[in-house]
């Protein structure tokens, strides 16, 4: 569910009195994840990664409020589910968008993955959870990559992460994330500490 709130009754206050109206309200921090267990773990299970990484980045967003705040021009929203956007590559050789919901449960979201990607590479249309608070994700797994910094506008304020093409050494795979938000849903603190629990969450996926 979205609803209106007030920004002055929110822990988001003084923030949206300093950067509703920032032309460049937009941070991108950049950290190189180990993401050697989720290797590990789709290859054992055949779990595609890019679906593991994205149930991780849900349940390290689950666990912090600013997640569930989210401005919209000159207002604020409140939701109360997550979900994950994912960009899918279709049989025309296009692009749609994807919203699918956060589950607890990665069997659940496992399988909601599987049908809804399938679903817009197939048909060529997008699907949209208007009532969800959207983690953006956009994977270019086709080179490796330091960072990405997303365009900003004003139609879209969710938080976005970007990843390339993973790096597999011989005893650890890395992958550089970006992570970008918007600086009246959270401050730098936020970020780094949503990082850390998502670095935390690849680390015991399936444990």
């Amino acid at each position: 569910m979205k609803t209106e709130v007030n920004p002055s009754e929110t822990n988001r206050a003084e923030a949206f009195h300093l950067w509703i109206s920032s032309p460049m309200p937009m941070v991108t921090l950049v950290k190189t994840l180990d993401v050697t267990c989720l290797e590990k773990v789709s290859k054992k299970s055949g779990m595609k990664f890019t679906m593991l990484l994205c149930w991780c980045i849900g349940k390290a967003a689950s666990g912090i409020e600013e997640f569930f705040l989210l401005p919209e021009k000159d207002k604020m929203y409140r939701f109360d589910q997550l979900a994950i956007n994912l960009i899918v590559n279709n049989r025309n050789g296009g692009i749609n968008s994807c919203d699918i919901s956060y589950t607890d449960d990665l069997q659940q979201f496992n399988r909601d993955y599987l049908e809804l990607t399938n679903q817009a590479a197939n048909d060529c249309k997008s699907s949209f959870l208007e009532d969800h608070m959207i983690v953006g994700t956009s994977a270019m797994v086709q080179t490796e990559l330091d960072g990405i910094v997303n365009q900003y506008t004003d139609k879209f304020s969710n938080p976005f992460l970007a990843w390339g093409k993973y790096r597999k050494r011989m005893f650890k795979t890395t992958l550089p994330v970006s992570f970008q938000f918007h600086h009246v849903q959270m401050d730098g603190s936020h970020a780094a500490r949503f990082l850390e629990r998502l670095q935390d969450e690849i680390n015991k996926v399936l444990k």
